[in-house]
């Protein structure tokens, strides 16, 4: 009789063993291509009285192929970055006034000068 053992880790919630005399070499492959078992500590075949340790020959066989990726241009991400950065830029403001308070002399939001003359009724 052959079977596979399967320790998938939960991290701080435990660990799993997942044992079923009827799956199959290949749907251990199957399973694991397809992210159902994830974070797998080993995989174990047993068969007869012996333990084999088969964990990096099932992920090696169940290791989606790469695909190279596809020309980048790298001026385009740069330009990107400085847009990006220029949206979190502290633009200046003029200082808030709260209504009904007198500016102060010369202050105007438009940026120009008023001018006031002394004695002028205003």
């Amino acid at each position: 009789m052959q079977y596979f053992v399967v320790m998938i880790d939960y991290g701080r919630r435990g660990r799993e063993a997942v044992v079923d005399p009827e799956i199959t070499r290949r749907e251990v492959i199957s399973r694991v291509a397809s992210g159902e078992y994830r974070n797998i500590s080993f995989i174990h075949e047993i068969a007869e009285n012996a333990v084999e340790d088969v964990t990096e020959a099932i992920l090696t066989e169940a290791a989606l192929p790469q695909v190279p990726p596809e020309e980048v241009d790298l001026q385009a991400i740069r330009l990107d970055h400085a847009r990006d950065l220029r949206k979190h830029e502290k633009t200046w403001r003029p200082p808030h006034r709260p209504a009904g308070r007198a500016s102060p002399a010369g202050y105007n939001p438009r940026g120009n000068v008023e001018a006031r003359v002394l004695g002028a009724p205003g």
